[in-house]
């Protein structure tokens, strides 16, 4: 991801109050923040990220906010203050209770207020009478009127609040920094820019529409990811070329893993960031990329120039200098000419599918079109993916529906696939029709290469985060899947994943073996996989081992010396569970162990006789 704020990019913007505000950086528009101001939006563009902006006051003539960077020591200088030290040891810490109202405790932190017209302290933490011009409080109509002004960033209102309090003299230690805190957070105008990153987007999606993202948490997301072992899985062109590997065999050691996402493409965000697939490669890269590129094919054709030149003499070698200069300077025009009209477009190959065979996510879904709305805001969009050809999701991402997977012949485009045609009749028709003819056999191509492939199986693993039946998703999935390969489900709610567990419990694989079903006897392994189950044995408990149920969950607690408990203003919702198996391969035949069994002989005491 770019370090880096960049054009027509997402992020989201952290505001005093905590809440977030998501959205695309356009150049050349102003950017409102409601009762904060409005600033444009070029004055963040190529800046770094996590940088904390002050709105400053506008200027006479300008209807914006021009924008500060407030620096660190500004942001914690309440913490980093030498007045603001901890407790000394031994020193018994304020509390709340009235006893401790009426006599005071010295402590060692001192928090004062300061009048910012005259400079003299008015306030302090230890109780100090107040100055005659501090026990003025404002009314609702003044505050109104110090909003509206907003001058000095919203800090002059916060001075002024405080100075009118007339009860600050009995607040505690803790009492006052504290309110301070609030005033601040509802007052200060300022905001830090943020990256639109996965987790930032599962945290702002879970409080804005948790329902459209099952309630999934971020410790959640990174369990699945942790337990399906998502990692970047390409395979090295050198080592590939080297080796004579069959084509099952390839497909054991490539990352390739199966993916069921009802979360409108969170875990799907989520994995690709995992493999690095997530985000495009900077333009610019690509550009000097393609301009050294063309340098280096047009630099044969002046070596073969300067080589048929004989020079005689310094007059000679003076005109071989120049004419190199000048060869140079029309070699970098013609790159920059041949650039700008984008060079030679190639030819598309209407026979071949363009996904590459590592490093992939295959999505499993139940619609006409599956619902990846999020991956839009990562510059990819499933339904029109030609929009960035440079995205690696447009590659490395591959959509099957059930019908697809389950019956592909009864799917429409799969199962009509379209007549080859001579190039001489292609050339006899007109441009439309022989545009659809493209069209079409590309994606009876692409969908042919995507049912075949996904029907092959031998995944790394398998991700599931559905409101189905996870029973019905594994009968189809597991057999997919390569040995040793990692399943992590999700679910919001743990009972459907107790059946999936006890589907695959040690008492049904003991039952499994020794009394197996009619239907099954004397079928093949391979049969057995296919196996859809019946009322006793729902799935084949020989297929996965390790199955368990866990959960976890990130508790906030407020630490304070006597006052430390969880916070009660935490989120509630659904906890949300995973389960967590591995595919085997059963053994065929009988297993017996091999070597010698070593018995150890115990020695038994006689015990004396009386």
């Amino acid at each position: 991801m770019d370090s880096l704020v960049q054009p027509h990019g997402w992020i989201a913007l952290k505001l005093p109050s905590g809440g977030l505000r998501v959205l695309q950086i356009t150049p050349n528009t102003t950017i409102s923040l409601g009762k904060y101001g409005s600033f444009p939006s070029n004055l963040i563009i190529h800046r770094p990220y996590h940088l904390t902006y002050e709105l400053q006051d506008k200027r006479p003539g300008e209807n914006f906010n021009r924008l500060r960077i407030v620096p660190a020591s500004e942001l914690y200088s309440d913490i980093l203050s030498p007045s603001t030290s901890n407790t000394t040891e031994g020193e018994t810490p304020i509390t709340n209770d009235d006893e401790d109202a009426e006599n005071p405790l010295s402590t060692g932190i001192e928090y004062s207020l300061v009048d910012p017209e005259s400079g003299a302290i008015v306030a302090r933490t230890d109780r100090a009478e107040l100055d005659a011009s501090a026990r003025q409080t404002l009314s609702t109509e003044q505050i109104e009127a110090l909003k509206k002004d907003g001058t000095d960033a919203g800090r002059d209102i916060i001075a002024k609040l405080m100075l009118s309090h007339t009860a600050i003299d009995q607040k505690t230690e803790y009492s006052l920094a504290k309110y301070k805190l609030l005033k601040t957070k509802k007052y200060i105008r300022r905001f830090c820019v943020l990256p639109m990153n996965v987790p930032m987007l599962a945290n702002w999606q879970l409080e804005k529409d948790s329902n459209k993202i099952m309630d999934i948490r971020e410790e959640m997301i990174a369990l699945l990811g942790c337990w399906a072992n998502v990692h970047y899985g390409e395979m090295d062109q050198c080592e590939e070329a080297k080796t004579q590997e069959p084509e099952q065999e390839r497909l054991r050691t490539a990352g390739r893993w199966l993916v069921v996402d009802d979360t409108a493409g969170l875990l799907v965000a989520a994995m690709a960031e995992r493999m690095g697939i997530l985000y495009s490669s900077d333009e610019k890269e690509v550009t000097s990329t393609q301009r050294r590129e063309s340098l280096d094919r047009l630099e044969g054709s002046v070596e073969a120039v300067d080589s048929t030149r004989k020079p005689d003499g310094e007059g000679d070698a003076k005109t071989t200098g120049e004419v190199q200069q000048q060869d140079a300077l029309d070699l970098e025009s013609q790159a920059d000419r041949k650039l700008s009209h984008g060079g030679p477009k190639p030819r598309r190959n209407h026979s071949q599918a363009p996904f590459a065979h590592s490093n992939t996510l295959t999505l499993v879904h139940a619609n006409q079109q599956p619902n990846l709305a999020f991956l839009r805001d990562y510059g990819f969009d499933i339904n029109n993916p030609m929009e960035s050809p440079n995205h690696p999701l447009t590659t490395r991402l591959m959509t099957i529906s059930w019908l697809q997977l389950v019956q592909p012949e009864l799917d429409n485009t799969y199962s009509s696939p379209l007549p080859d045609v001579s190039a001489e009749v292609l050339r006899s028709w007109k441009a439309n029709r022989r545009g659809t003819y493209y069209r079409k056999r590309r994606r009876w191509v692409k969908t042919r290469h995507i049912v075949d492939s996904t029907r092959k199986g031998e995944f790394s693993g398998l991700v599931v985060a559905s409101t189905m039946d996870p029973i019905s998703i594994m009968r189809y999935a597991v057999p997919l899947l390569a040995g040793g390969a990692p399943i992590a489900i999700y679910c919001p709610s743990i009972e459907p994943l107790t059946a999936l567990v006890d589907c695959y419990s040690i008492a049904r694989r003991a039952a499994w073996v020794a009394n197996p079903p009619e239907e099954a006897i004397g079928k093949a392994p391979e049969e057995l996989e296919q196996w859809p189950g019946n009322e006793e044995f729902p799935l084949n408990p020989s297929l996965v081992l390790g199955a368990s149920l866990q959960t976890s969950r990130v508790r906030k607690w407020q630490v304070l010396p006597g006052r430390t408990h969880p916070l009660m203003t935490s989120r509630g919702g659904p906890e949300g569970y995973v389960f967590t198996a591995w595919r085997v391969k059963p053994a065929e035949g009988k297993v017996e162990a091999r070597g010698k069994a070593r018995t150890r002989k115990r020695k038994i005491e006689e015990v004396p006789k009386e």
